[in-house]
């Protein structure tokens, strides 16, 4: 930071004569009032006008001081004139330097600061930038559902219980009540009150750790990411779920994810009949540098992902990822329009599509069932994935899901980045929802 010093004006025009011939001038000794002003600058900064061509060196004046003068010890601090100290050894002062001060002193004078604090609050968080934040763990992002659970199977572990039928019919409904549903809860307590009865628990804790390692064994078999075939060009993927679930962020989420894979991917906006969705599916398409096929607005979706299949196929791409209209599960009428966008890719590929990918609202809890079966009674469901975990206490509907539909849990979403769309692990999830030290 410069130090800045003002001398007097007319105590300046006094020794402008006398200190003209000095031969040798040093820059530093030289107030920012006597240097030539450049052109541009206003007069009400405190510089006096130039001439035409630029050249202020005439109306510059110009101070020269003794050698000997204002020594403090042996080091040369400064040259007294009048009520002004000059430093011997401060550095040469250029016009574009006077020009950064003068914005400087403008904006702190906005900003009701001194131009040393100006300076400081930007130098400050050059030097001093927030920390990048972490990754948040998916115990935080399930943070609801977890919290859900120790409210009711938390508090049956923590008083000790006694080991009997009594402790096993209150957590059964302990987890009917966390969405784990009436046929996986009873299954699950079941196989629990048998070991117990032969007497393969010595207290509460030990059934707590029974009861993880069994929930664990529920969802394990259909942990099944959904990995992509490259012996097969274009691998087709057909989203279908209700309005709002997050299909269309899905597979832009898909679309990220597989193309860092090194595959080619296209999307196909086959959903012509929620507004702006087709808007939403090219932005996806844009940010991830990725073709959509689409049509305009009330256009026929199977002919929109015929034609992406056509386009896909000509150009050797990897993955085609077809949106479709959200639709209730109690519609029949547009759950066979499902059916018919099946059929018109059979026409062109007798194996299209290779996943049929429901994608389900976590928030949903128990009616995530329903869902799931009408739509794999009309298009034959091969996958699912659970989104919004992050923002609802019924992410035990999973259980639920496993233990009746007993299709492949592909993905889960828990949060709104690209990155939260993650790959179902049995073992983290349960560890979420119910911590080993939950008694």
């Amino acid at each position: 930071m410069f130090k800045w010093f003002r001398r007097d004006k007319a105590a300046a025009d006094a020794k402008t004569t006398d200190e003209a011939a000095q031969p040798d001038v040093a820059l530093s000794d030289v107030p920012h009032e006597a240097v030539a002003a450049p052109r541009d600058l206003p007069a009400a900064a405190g510089f006096g006008p130039a001439n035409g061509d630029g050249d202020s060196t005439a109306q510059s004046s110009v101070l020269h001081s003794e050698p000997d003068a204002g020594l403090v010890g042996d080091r040369p601090e400064a040259h007294v004139s009048g009520d002004i100290r000059t430093p011997v050894d401060a550095p040469a002062i250029s016009n574009v330097e006077i020009e950064a001060r003068v914005v400087v002193e403008q904006i702190s004078a906005d900003e009701g600061r001194a131009p040393e604090q100006a300076v400081s609050a930007e130098a400050t968080a050059a030097l001093h930038p927030e920390p990048a934040r972490r990754p948040m763990t998916l115990r935080e992002r399930l943070a609801a559902s977890a919290r859900a659970l120790s409210a009711t199977i938390g508090g049956l572990f923590k008083r000790n219980p006694k080991l009997d039928d009594a402790l096993l019919e209150e957590l059964e409904m302990a987890l009917i009540q966390a969405d784990v549903g009436v046929h996986a809860s009873a299954q699950l307590v079941g196989d629990l009150g048998a070991r117990m009865r032969k007497r393969e628990f010595a207290d509460g804790n030990a059934l707590l750790a029974a009861l993880r390692t069994s929930l664990t064994g529920l969802l394990s078999p259909y942990a099944q990411p959904l990995i992509v075939a490259r012996d097969k060009k274009p691998f087709v993927i057909l989203t279908v779920g209700v309005n709002g679930a997050g299909k269309t962020t899905t597979i832009g989420k898909l679309a990220k994810r597989y193309k860092s894979e090194g595959h080619s991917v296209m999307l196909a906006a086959g959903d012509t009949f929620r507004a702006a969705a087709v808007e939403q599916l090219k932005t996806w398409g844009a940010r991830n540098d990725v073709t959509v096929i689409a049509q305009g607005s009330g256009a026929d979706s199977a002919s929109v992902i015929f034609d992406a299949l056509q386009a896909a196929k000509s150009r050797g791409i990897d993955v085609l990822i077809a949106d479709t209209a959200g639709r209730l599960h109690t519609q029949g009428h547009l759950m066979q329009e499902l059916a018919k966008v099946k059929r018109v890719l059979a026409k062109l590929d007798d194996s299209a599509p290779d996943e049929t990918l429901l994608v389900i609202d976590g928030g949903t809890g128990q009616n995530a069932l329903n869902q799931a079966r009408q739509f794999h009674q009309a298009v034959g469901l091969t996958g699912i994935v659970v989104t919004k975990l992050d923002g609802t206490a019924k992410g035990g509907i999973l259980f639920a899901l496993c233990s009746e539909m007993k299709l492949p849990v592909r993905f889960i979403g828990v949060g709104e980045k690209r990155e939260d769309l993650r790959e179902f692990k049995p073992r983290e999830f349960v560890d979420a929802l119910l911590p080993a030290d939950l008694g």
